[in-house]
């Protein structure tokens, strides 16, 4: 005959708290951000663009006119004054310079500082700890240090005067190599990487199709600093090139260097040249929200 055993009582820890805890969960989860989050992004928008804002303003009217009113709204000789800067200085040519020496760099950056920080972040090897405190060490050094140095090693190779003395010193960066090593030794799983070994995969191949779909938020970001870094970069394309072939900021400089300066003229050309660099955010900006959200999916 069988027998019907008691159901233990639920105990006050039981299921009722849980039900509790998860449509605390649910509630926080759907909560909407406050109209002083909105505000507070707004305003950050709003002082970032800001100064690309004035920019374009002081570039829409003439010197006389901007000086005298200053006008808070655009006016209509944005055109006039970009023809203006085409007739004074080589800008296509700097353009074009900057546009080279800039994606040359950018993408070597990215390459290799993804290659090495992959090796020193799941690769062992003998070295690897004093390698790596060791290129560290090398961004306490400043960059004004190696500049004579660098010019008289590019003098003798020949390279003064061309791109390949700007494009060549910065292939790799110390913080490139180091942003790419914290990412993946967190990004990148050790059981990952094993489990491809052991499926047949090479190095190379585990690198390929298990680190770098991993790493591309960060490959993005890194892409986005060391652009606007080699874009930006002045002191040494105006030390090592010559005055008919400059980049584009060291032609900017050009549109200043008279007694008087036309401020309207100058902002002109610094409203084209930052151009690239907005095309440039743009695209890596929405690889670092497919790579986030990727993430996000897997996990």
């Amino acid at each position: 005959m069988a027998t019907i055993t008691d159901r233990p009582a639920p105990s006050a820890t039981g299921t009722k708290p849980a039900k509790r805890k998860r449509s605390k969960a649910v509630s926080l989860a759907d909560r909407r951000p406050s109209f002083v989050v909105y505000g507070i992004l707004i305003a950050f928008i709003l002082g970032s663009a800001f100064p690309f804002y004035w920019s374009f303003l002081v570039a829409s009217h003439d010197d006389a006119t901007f000086t005298k009113d200053s006008p808070m709204l655009p006016g209509g000789n944005f055109f006039q004054n970009a023809s203006r800067v085409l007739d004074t200085i080589p800008f296509w040519k700097a353009l074009g310079n900057s546009i080279i020496v800039s994606g040359t760099v950018t993408l070597s950056v990215v390459v290799l500082s993804t290659l090495a920080g992959f090796a020193f972040a799941k690769l062992r090897f003998k070295g690897r700890g004093p390698l790596m405190v060791f290129v560290v060490a090398t961004l306490a050094v400043p960059t004004q240090l190696g500049i004579i140095p660098l010019y008289m090693v590019m003098a003798e190779y020949g390279w003064s005067g061309t791109l390949g003395a700007v494009i060549v010193p910065n292939l790799v960066t110390a913080f490139g190599v180091f942003w790419m090593r914290q990412y993946i030794a967190d990004a990148v799983p050790d059981e990952l990487i094993e489990a491809a070994r052991m499926d047949g995969c090479s190095m190379i191949r585990t690198f390929w199709h298990v680190c770098l779909p991993a790493v591309r938020p960060a490959a993005a970001m890194l892409g986005i600093f060391t652009f606007m870094m080699s874009w930006n970069d002045f002191l040494w394309p105006l030390i090592v090139l010559n005055a008919d072939n400059p980049t584009m900021q060291v032609a900017l400089e050009k549109l200043q260097s008279g007694y008087y300066v036309d401020k309207t003229l100058v902002l002109a050309g610094t409203t084209m040249a930052t151009v690239p660099i907005l095309i440039v955010f743009l695209v890596l900006g929405r690889q670092i929200v497919a790579g986030i959200m990727q993430g996000a999916v897997k996990g």
